[in-house]
């Protein structure tokens, strides 16, 4: 009995890992061998920055916050002190997107921070 040397499992195995190098620059999109280890560092980048964007992003939050809360004479952190103290309990995206699209109601938060840091 002859050997089967090139079967659909093996062909259907090389295509799904092709299939997930496609847009890959060079040998790592075309040739199965560089593409399987690329692919599986892929795949081990999105895992983690999966899990790294909601530090990333809280990051921007609060840099945005910052940047706004300046204009009104305040730091970030006296400003989340008296939004705490205030019992306003907005999270620091609400706070950015805010600060961004409504200017005006953010400034009435900041007026009722700095209000309790000063009580």
């Amino acid at each position: 009995m002859s050997r089967a040397i090139d079967g659909t499992k093996r062909n259907n195995r090389r295509a799904k890992i092709l299939k997930l190098a496609k847009g890959f620059t060079g040998r790592r999109g075309t040739n199965y061998k560089a593409a399987k280890d690329a692919v599986v560092k892929a795949l081990s980048h999105s895992y983690d920055d999966r899990r790294n964007k909601k530090g990333d992003f809280r990051q921007l939050w609060i840099a945005r916050i910052n940047a706004a809360v300046r204009a009104e004479g305040l730091t970030y952190s006296r400003f989340i002190n008296g939004v705490t103290k205030a019992g306003i309990s907005l999270n620091r995206k609400a706070l950015s997107n805010l600060a961004i699209e409504d200017p005006n109601a953010f400034k009435a938060v900041v007026e009722a921070a700095k209000k309790a840091l000063n009580a």
